[in-house]
């Protein structure tokens, strides 16, 4: 399983990309970044990373974006910045609850028509059994959203079986957006799935160690703070220790 770990052009990023530069070998280590959230500083650095999956960010621009979205002009500027830096696996514009879903789909082709790639389409709960069918037929990846937003609740994750299962018969991959509950990622074989959660740690306060085969996470003394630049490294270099064996055993 692979475990993309996004959020990485956010805040603290400067010291991360300093890690990334010492060693090489993690630029070739699962990144998920987003469009809406890039910098002069992501982009520069774009070319060093080896894999790679990229957000639209749509829902993101569309929540802090005034006046009408012309989602015509946000396509062809994300297929641009596709295009210009090769990216080869990208998430269509998951906005259904905003466009509905034909919209989405007008959205996607002319996606996949300007950046003659496609793209990996977000599966929802109000797209259906059957879109989930047709969709794993007609694409190799694929994605599960509306987990981190509990539009699927953790209840429901017991259908992730029978999901993955339809996907595996298609022959098509399954990324679990935001999936990264620890107990868990062994029940349901995801093909990638990736997390923010190694970035917690500067909000809360938490510092992560890779134990034993996977991530305990300890919180700092009450009354206690914690350096911003160290916990940020810390906690990046053990989320990539854990992606790494993932990638091998999971």
């Amino acid at each position: 399983m692979k475990v993309f770990l996004a959020g990485v052009e956010h805040g603290l990023n400067i010291y991360i990309y300093k890690e990334l530069e010492k060693e090489k070998n993690k630029k070739h280590l699962p990144i998920l970044i987003s469009y809406y959230y890039m910098t002069k500083k992501t982009e520069q650095l774009l070319p060093e990373y080896k894999n790679i999956l990229l957000d639209s960010g749509a829902f993101t621009f569309m929540n802090n974006f005034k006046g009408k979205v012309n989602w015509d002009e946000y396509i062809k500027n994300y297929a641009d910045f596709i295009n210009k830096y090769d990216i080869k696996y990208f998430f269509e514009l998951d906005i259904d609850a905003i466009v509905g879903i034909k919209e989405v789909e007008r959205l996607r082709n002319k996606l996949e028509t300007l950046t003659n790639k496609k793209c990996i389409p977000v599966w929802h709960k109000s797209r259906g059994l059957e879109y989930w069918k047709k969709m794993t037929k007609e694409y190799d990846y694929v994605a599960i959203g509306g987990i981190v937003v509990k539009e699927i609740k953790q209840k429901e994750y017991k259908y992730f079986k029978p999901l993955l299962e339809i996907a595996k018969k298609n022959k098509c991959k399954v990324h679990g957006l935001g999936f990264t509950n620890l107990k868990l990622l062994h029940k349901y074989h995801f093909y990638s799935v990736d997390s923010t959660a190694w970035t917690s740690g500067n909000m809360f306060g938490s510092i992560y160690k890779f134990e034993k085969n996977t991530l305990k996470k300890y919180n700092k003394p009450e009354g206690k703070k914690v350096k911003s630049k160290d916990t940020a490294i810390n906690n990046f270099i053990e989320w990539t220790k854990f992606s790494e064996y993932a990638d091998k055993y999971y």
